[in-house]
């Protein structure tokens, strides 16, 4: 992201992205179908929930409109902050 947004910034061309957690989709259905998954799960989030598909689209909705005018360059974790989590960084 960076040396992109370093290349094409002259031309007020922004570069970020999304770093999702765990998100509430069929593709990971096994990481939050049960209570005992779920609870698992959740021992990695500090938020204390996953993520649900609308957080990300906000998270990118927000980025493609005029109110993220200067940030570029960046990774935005839409996470629960799970990647900061010791437990998360140790078992991932």
């Amino acid at each position: 992201m960076r040396s992109l947004a370093q290349e094409f910034a002259p031309q007020k061309i922004r570069v970020n992205a999304v770093a999702p957690g765990t998100i509430r989709t069929p593709i990971n259905r096994s990481a939050w179908e049960t209570e005992e998954a779920m609870k698992n799960l959740l021992e990695l989030i500090p938020y204390k929930r996953i993520d649900e598909p609308d957080d990300i689209a906000e998270a990118v909705l927000w980025l493609a409109s005029d109110l993220s005018d200067y940030m570029n360059g960046a990774t935005m974790f839409v996470d629960g902050a799970m990647s900061t989590y010791p437990a998360f960084r140790g078992a991932g």
